[in-house]
């Protein structure tokens, strides 16, 4: 009975944050969203910021179980890099609590907005980082930094995924999996 509630609060939450983003959010609104008293999530959850972080974590769990679920034994690093990166962005990008998040960020600069983000590109970043040691271990790939590696295919991708559509059309996943065999893969010298 207290999951089930425990539950329920952190689903209503999750909703109230992606609505109204952590700013406005406030534990009344949790609680009727709920259908629960106020102080009930007391006893799972001492503040709005234990609350919130729950939900952000519970979301690091999701991605990184997604990137992992995207990778195969069978195929090639690269091939299984897109896949693991193009399956972690698009559930960030369909996220409504992230999509909330960011806007709350750009438009209040909230702290709390910025952090939560901040947390989700660092496990993305670290997922990369050990997945791209792995591979260097096997010789599947060439020595590298792996921090600095993972930093620079991440931020190529969101590259490609999200600040490009912003100015032309969206590119095809294919499309992406062609750019990033060209610069990744093969570079550009001739």
């Amino acid at each position: 009975m207290a999951i089930d509630r425990k539950k329920m609060i952190l689903s209503a939450a999750e909703r109230t944050f992606a609505s109204f983003g952590y700013k406005a959010t406030t534990m009344d609104l949790v609680a009727r969203l709920a259908n629960v008293g106020k102080g009930t999530i007391y006893t799972f959850f001492k503040n709005k910021e234990e609350l919130f972080n729950e939900i952000m974590n519970q979301f690091i769990k999701r991605i990184k179980a997604t990137a992992t679920n995207a990778i195969h034994d069978d195929d090639h690093f690269f091939v299984n890099l897109h896949r693991a990166l193009y399956s972690m962005l698009e559930l960030r990008k369909e996220h409504q609590l992230t999509i909330k998040l960011t806007q709350e960020l750009r438009e209040i600069g909230t702290a709390q907005a910025k952090q939560a983000l901040a947390n989700i590109e660092d496990a993305i970043l670290g997922f990369m980082e050990e997945f791209i040691s792995h591979a260097e271990q096997k010789q599947e790939i060439k020595p590298c930094d792996p921090k600095v590696t993972a930093f620079v295919i991440l931020h190529l991708y969101i590259s490609l995924v999200f600040e490009w559509e912003q100015r032309h059309q969206p590119l095809s996943k294919e499309e992406i999996a062609h750019l990033f065999e060209l610069y990744l893969v093969q570079g550009l010298k001739k």
